[in-house]
């Protein structure tokens, strides 16, 4: 929060500084708090949660205080205001549209060009005794700090992984320790951010579901709904499976699925999963052959599809490596789809008696 006013976006002028310059605070208010639950289980909410691009001093800084950089994600500066509490230093905010420092930086938009930009448009050079800027660790695939010196006449410092060893990386004069470069992702790491994946998925599954049960239900005289039930309940239980199978499991398993290809290692946990649940079932209409291969088809890749959406989540790929998976996945889902939809109207037209 930014003073008394706990705005984010309020400005005061700092006329010797040559430059606007935003307050922050490293306390959070409640709104904050709200704000990080909010990024964990909204996506629409994530996307817009993001401050403006500036300067920002945190307590109060001078021509000689550490100068940070930091995306214009909100949660990204507020994690940062935070672990820096007791000190005094600037904080320089980038431009990356609102989305954090690693995935930005994968992205080009937390990068070279945007830091020099950022620079000069702040006059950082103005009113500052030293020439040096301490750069995210997880922000350094998008920064060429051999360029920004040659632009800038700024040396940049990577700083630690997490926001929460900066105090000791200051107290040993910017040295990071092996620990310092570690990038732990734990099972309960991944846990945190499945809720990103699993809302949408029910979102979308609530709109699958209705489209089996009119599907399973539709007969010449109306839709009746014993039929939709007994025919789209053994659908709608398989949705739910490869939804948890592909937003949750394969998620919290990541490391231990073998292969590196995410699509791939949410087939198997779809097969092991889903598979298992068809032959639980044992409902009489499972016992076509054709609702049976569609089933088999459909729903690992449904999970798949699922886990391949937790790319941008991790520490395990890299955008040419997300993008040449996608290239691969995506027919492979299209034809699924495909297979599957023709499989369940030849068997419906059959039951039906047109064909």
């Amino acid at each position: 929060m930014i003073n008394e006013n706990i705005n984010i976006l309020d400005f005061c002028k700092k006329p010797e500084y040559f430059e606007t310059v935003g307050r922050v605070s490293p306390d959070w208010s409640w709104a904050d708090y709200f704000g990080l639950i909010n990024c964990r289980i909204s996506n629409s909410f994530r996307m817009k949660y993001k401050v403006g691009a500036g300067l920002y001093a945190l307590g109060e800084p001078d021509e000689n205080s550490d100068v940070f950089v930091s995306a214009n994600y909100k949660l990204s500066l507020d994690i940062l205001r935070k672990a820096l509490n007791g000190f005094s230093a600037w904080i320089l905010v980038l431009d990356t549209k609102g989305i954090n420092v690693w995935c930005a930086a994968g992205k080009g938009t937390f990068g070279t060009n945007e830091l020099v930009k950022r620079i000069n448009k702040v006059k950082l050079g103005n009113f500052l005794n030293h020439r040096h800027i301490i750069v995210p660790q997880l922000g350094a695939v998008g920064v060429n700090a051999d360029e920004i010196f040659k632009q800038t006449d700024f040396k940049v410092y990577f700083g630690p992984v997490y926001a929460k060893d900066i105090k000791a990386y200051l107290k040993t004069g910017k040295r990071k320790t092996p620990e310092m470069r570690k990038v732990n992702f734990s099972i309960l790491d991944r846990v945190v951010l499945t809720p990103m994946e699993i809302i949408p998925a029910f979102k979308k599954f609530f709109i699958f579901a209705v489209i089996v049960l009119l599907f399973f239900g539709f007969e010449p005289a109306g839709i009746l709904f014993k039929n939709a039930w007994e025919g789209g309940m053994p659908f709608l239980l398989l949705g739910l499976t490869s939804t948890i199978a592909g937003a949750f499991i394969t998620p919290v398993l990541l490391p231990f699925i073998p292969f590196r290809s995410f699509a791939i290692k949410g087939y198997i946990i779809g097969v092991l999963v889903v598979i298992p649940v068809i032959l639980l079932l044992n409902i009489p209409e499972q016992r076509n052959i054709l609702i049976l291969i569609a089933e088999m088809i459909f729903f690992p890749s449904a999970s798949s599809y699922l886990a391949l959406q937790f790319t941008g989540s991790t520490t395990f790929t890299n955008m040419s490596g997300v993008k040449k998976e996608l290239k691969i996945a995506l027919p492979a889902y299209l034809i699924s789809i495909a297979i599957s939809i023709i499989l369940i109207v030849f068997y419906k037209l059959n039951i039906l008696g047109v064909i």
